[in-house]
């Protein structure tokens, strides 16, 4: 090759050298940076932000089921109460239905009977069987003759003047009396109060 040959060939390569130059993008651009560093940053909340909806969808479902289970154990309760009230009063009826057997015998010998004594002897176990199967249920009977007046307790259905006056603000006679149920108030006493 002549020097004239080398000099065009080697003027061909840089030209060519500068068009691939020119034709060829920088990657290292301030440009391209930001551009790839935006294009990250929107990937990185676009996952962000999948991760918070798969996060949501997850709680949303435990919350659906946590009120579908409460529902259910509301229903539940509320069948298991309605039963419960239904059965309720079922032992004490069966515990006293020897003593409404034992009243029916009783009825029909006061019918024939001749001698008040064995009629008497025989309405006190009657009544002593009812008192028994009652108390072993938890019923209690309220003392309250000449203790001092409760409003709490007692329903006070007259004031009369008190014999004594250590009697001033007592109860002088109890007309019907109260009662507790396993400790529990359930019917007050009507009495007489000393004033």
């Amino acid at each position: 090759m002549t020097e004239n040959q080398k000099d065009m060939h080697n003027n061909g390569k840089a030209k060519q050298g500068s068009e691939n130059e020119q034709s060829m993008p920088d990657i290292n651009t301030d440009e391209n940076v930001s551009g790839t560093s935006h294009m990250n940053d929107e990937l990185e909340e676009s996952g962000e932000l999948e991760k918070k909806e798969q996060e949501l969808n997850e709680l949303r479902d435990k919350y659906l089921r946590l009120q579908a289970e409460f529902d259910n154990f509301r229903r539940r309760t509320a069948k298991e109460k309605i039963e419960l009230m239904q059965t309720a009063s079922k032992e004490v009826i069966l515990s006293l239905l020897d003593v409404l057997d034992d009243s029916e015998r009783a009825a029909k010998q006061m019918e024939t009977a001749t001698d008040l004594d064995a009629v008497k002897d025989g309405t006190s176990l009657v009544f002593g069987k009812l008192k028994n199967a009652l108390t072993a249920k938890g019923l209690k009977e309220m003392e309250s003759l000449h203790t001092d007046f409760n409003p709490d307790l007692h329903d006070a259905i007259t004031e009369i003047p008190a014999p004594t006056p250590d009697l001033e603000g007592k109860v002088l006679d109890v007309l019907q009396k109260g009662y507790y149920l396993n400790d529990k108030l359930i019917r007050h006493a009507k009495v007489v109060v000393g004033k």
